[in-house]
């Protein structure tokens, strides 16, 4: 099954990021968020990034003005109905996951797959929502979705092989992405990893063991990462690190997962990091 239209519901982000990298693949894309103004938002995150990619050599003006065609921007959930595929990209709200594979689920033709970026939630959930559970699948793209190559495909229980194949295929083949394969338990593959590491980060410098410039610092010059953990989870979004640390909790029952009372407290203030300009650094 070739993806000739593909659809993208959220443009926050991560599904700006996924917009971008999908036009510039020269895919035809439907980019849909909830109301005028988060669409010239989306619009503008795409067409920023595209202009600054211009600026450094890496896209031509022709290639951004090809790739900027190629997109579609709608309010209207049914615009997406002659779509192979659809990414939902919503904020991670099961309830509002579950709300749109629903509608999509009544708008798309049969032949159509519904997949979810999810970070946290089990893909399952949304998939039961349909009456084509067989034709959901998880593809967990990272941020930013334009600079990092992993895409994690996760199959649930129901997901079909043939699904499987087509949304790995057009991941690896048409977005030139690396694609790993996992079942559908909460973290996936890198956040069921990455979370308990990120949250023991916070854990230290919550009990002041030593200053967020001292931890990070640790970790790039001992451990060789490109960035410090508390860096990482400003950039990742102190909510979304909330949100994936509870799912992790809430499946595995494991105190290593659970979310460190600091990062309630952030996110209760509206500290989420770099998009609200303070997290564990000022912005």
């Amino acid at each position: 099954m070739a993806i000739e239209i593909l659809g993208v519901v959220g443009a926050g982000a991560m599904g700006a990021g996924i917009i971008e990298v999908a036009a510039k693949a020269g895919v035809t894309v439907v980019a849909r968020d909830i109301s005028p103004e988060a669409v010239e938002a989306g619009q503008s995150r795409v067409e920023s990034s595209m202009a600054k990619a211009v600026e450094r050599g890496k896209l031509d003006e022709a290639a951004r003005d090809a790739a900027v065609a190629k997109i579609t921007w709608t309010t209207d959930l049914a615009d997406l109905a002659a779509c192979d595929l659809v990414i939902e990209a919503a904020p991670e709200i099961l309830e509002l996951k579950k709300e749109i594979f629903s509608e999509l689920d009544g708008i798309l033709g049969p032949d159509a797959i519904i997949a979810t970026n999810t970070s946290s939630y089990p893909i399952i959930e949304v998939a039961m929502c349909t009456r084509r559970p067989e034709q959901v699948v998880g593809m967990h793209f990272f941020n930013p979705a334009t600079v990092m190559k992993l895409v994690e495909v996760i199959s649930t229980q129901r997901t079909a092989d043939a699904t499987k194949d087509v949304a790995a295929g057009f991941a690896a083949d048409v977005l030139g992405k690396r694609v790993v394969h996992c079942k559908d338990r909460a973290g996936f593959v890198v956040n069921m990893l990455l979370v308990p590491y990120l949250c023991q980060a916070m854990r230290m410098f919550e009990a002041g063991h030593a200053s967020a410039e001292d931890i990070d610092e640790a970790m790039k010059l001992g451990a060789g990462h490109p960035m410090g953990p508390l860096t990482l989870s400003d950039m990742i979004g102190l909510d979304v690190m909330l949100w994936t640390a509870e799912s992790l909790y809430d499946e595995y029952n494991e105190a290593f997962y659970a979310p460190p009372p600091l990062l309630r407290r952030m996110v209760t203030a509206g500290h989420l990091g770099r998009k609200t300009g303070r997290g564990f650094y000022t912005y």
